[in-house]
């Protein structure tokens, strides 16, 4: 089953606050992946880029560029659960 993401919020230090279909709350660090896929430095190279995030119209992916995007299956397995 693909799991579909019902909002997303942009935080400070390079973190997304992700809730699911399902309401399940997630903030899912992006510095990780910046520092190890070389395409994912250009969200802290290009001023402005990372706060532009936005979902794919699936809404099972969140896009920055046409070059980086997360799925939300990677969102929900590794995000820190948060209840909010």
């Amino acid at each position: 089953m693909i799991i579909k993401i019902k909002d997303l919020k942009v935080l400070e230090k390079y973190k997304l606050l992700v809730t699911f279909d399902n309401e399940k709350k997630v903030v899912y660090d992006v510095e990780n992946d910046i520092n190890s896929i070389p395409t994912y430095s250009d969200l802290k190279t290009i001023p402005g880029l990372f706060e532009n995030a936005h979902l794919d119209s699936s809404r099972t992916c969140i896009e920055w560029n046409e070059f980086i995007d997360l799925p939300s299956d990677i969102i929900y397995k590794y995000g820190i659960e948060k209840s909010i």
